[in-house]
């Protein structure tokens, strides 16, 4: 299964009729440009768990970043880099 598809599954099976009217997932365009993927962890089983930031800086268009306060999980990276932002998320709820 590729990361949006994931990405997608991840997110209908955390839709309780709640949690997806909070924060939920957002992803954005960056004006650098890039991409940025917030995850709301707040009531999912990975509330609570941290990361410290990773970051992978290839080049000035080929870099991300992705950390977790625990509350909720994020993840930047250059417009060509969405696919690897969204598997930052998959690799931490693995």
């Amino acid at each position: 299964m590729d990361d949006l598809v994931f990405l997608q599954q991840w997110f209908s099976a955390h839709c309780d009729e709640d949690w997806e009217h909070g924060e939920g997932i957002k992803l954005i365009s960056l004006d650098n440009p890039g991409w940025s993927l917030e995850v709301d962890l707040r009531g999912t089983g990975f509330e609570g768990r941290s990361m410290p930031r990773v970051k992978a800086e290839r080049s000035e268009t080929d870099w991300t970043q992705a950390w977790s306060d625990g509350r909720k999980f994020h993840a930047v990276g250059g417009a060509g880099n969405l696919v690897e932002v969204i598997g930052h998320f998959r690799a931490f709820v693995r």
